[in-house]
C-alpha cells in the first residue's frame, strides 16, 4: 500500500508540473487559437509544452503502476494532492504569494487524505471483474456522462463548465478503472494484452474524458471545472473499486463517521484550493490571464 500511495503522489507532482509547463508553452499563443489545431500547432514547437507533454505521460505510467499494486479506492484520492504541488510549486519557485486561505485549505486537503487513508484503511481489491459487473458500471456511468454532457449546453457558463468537467472527471475515473486490469494483463505477458477488450476501452474513456475536460475548460471559468475534476475522481473511483474489484473500506463503529468527515474536509479543502487565483492561473491555457512567469523577490 505504501508504495501505490507513494507512487500516486509523485503521479500528482508529475500532473501539476505538466500543468504548468503547458500553460508557460501556449500563454503567448494568439487569443484567436483558443479551441483550434493552431494552438497545438504553435505548441509543438515549443520544448517547454512537449516537456510538459512527457510529464503527463510518467504521470500515467506511475498511475498505472500504483494501480496495479494498490487498490483504486485508495489510489485515486491521492490524486487531488496535484493542487497542493501547484501551489506550492507557484509559490516555492514562482515566488508567487500564497494567500492564508491557500494554505489552510491546502492543510484541510493534505489532512483529510490522510485521515481518510489512514481510518479507512483500503484493502483486497484483487476480484478479477465479471463481463455483468462492468456492464453495470458502464451503463450508470454512460448514463450520467451523457446527463451532464447535456447540461452543458444550458445555464451559466460556471453551471456549464461544472457539467462538463464532471462528466470529464467520470469518463477518467472509469479509464482507472480499466488501466488497472491492463496493468494485471500486461504483467501476463504482452502476447495476449490485444486480444482483450479492455486496453480498446482504456483508449476510448482516456480520449473522452481528454475532450471533455477540453469543452470543460472552454465553456466556462476553470476554477468551476478544476473543482469537478478534482472531487468527482476520487469519489467515482471509489464507489467503482468497490463495486468491481472487491476494495474494503473499514467502517465499523466510529470509523464510517470519521471517514465521511474526513472526506468532507478534503474536498472542502480542494473546492477553496481549485478558486485559488494560483490554480487557475497556472491552468488557464485561454490566453486571457495573466502570463506565467517567475516574480522578483520580495521583501
Amino acid at each position: 500500500m505504501a508504495v501505490a500511495i507513494l507512487l500516486a503522489v509523485l503521479a500528482s507532482l508529475s500532473n501539476a508540473l505538466s500543468a504548468i509547463f503547458q500553460r508557460i508553452g501556449v500563454q503567448n499563443a494568439p487569443a484567436d487559437n483558443t479551441m483550434s489545431l493552431r494552438l497545438i500547432a504553435f505548441a509543438i514547437r515549443r520544448w517547454i509544452w512537449l516537456a510538459g507533454l512527457g510529464l503527463i505521460a510518467l504521470g500515467f505510467v506511475l498511475q498505472a503502476v500504483a494501480l496495479r499494486f494498490g487498490q483504486l479506492s485508495a489510489v485515486q484520492p491521492v490524486v487531488t494532492t496535484e493542487l497542493l504541488f501547484l501551489v506550492l510549486i507557484l509559490g516555492g519557485w514562482f515566488r508567487y504569494r500564497v494567500a492564508a486561505r491557500d494554505w489552510v485549505s491546502s492543510a484541510a486537503a493534505a489532512g483529510g487524505l490522510s485521515a481518510f487513508l489512514v481510518i479507512a484503511h483500503p484493502a483486497g481489491g484483487d476480484i478479477v471483474p465479471r463481463l455483468s459487473h462492468w456492464l453495470v458500471v458502464f451503463a450508470v456511468v454512460g448514463a450520467v456522462v451523457v446527463g451532464t454532457s447535456l447540461l452543458g449546453f444550458v445555464g451559466a457558463r460556471w453551471f456549464r463548465a461544472a457539467m462538463f468537467g464532471t462528466a470529464g472527471a467520470l469518463m477518467f475515473a472509469l479509464s482507472a478503472a480499466l488501466t488497472k486490469v491492463f496493468t494485471t494483463l500486461v504483467t501476463e505477458g504482452w502476447g495476449h494484452v490485444f486480444v482483450h477488450w479492455e486496453p480498446y476501452a482504456l483508449v476510448a474513456t482516456g480520449l473522452g474524458g481528454l475532450f471533455l475536460t477540453q469543452s470543460a475548460y472552454h465553456a466556462g471559468p476553470i476554477t468551476a471545472s478544476q473543482a469537478t475534476l478534482t472531487i468527482v475522481d476520487p469519489l467515482a473511483s471509489v464507489g467503482i473499486g468497490v463495486w468491481l474489484f472487491g476494495d474494503r473500506l473499514h467502517t465499523t463503529g466510529w470509523r464510517l463517521p470519521a471517514e465521511v468527515v474526513a472526506m468532507v474536509v478534503l474536498f472542502a479543502g480542494v473546492f477553496v484550493l481549485s478558486q485559488s487565483p494560483l490554480v487557475a492561473g497556472a491552468k488557464d491555457e485561454s490566453g486571457g490571464g495573466d502570463l506565467l512567469a517567475r516574480q522578483p523577490h520580495r521583501r
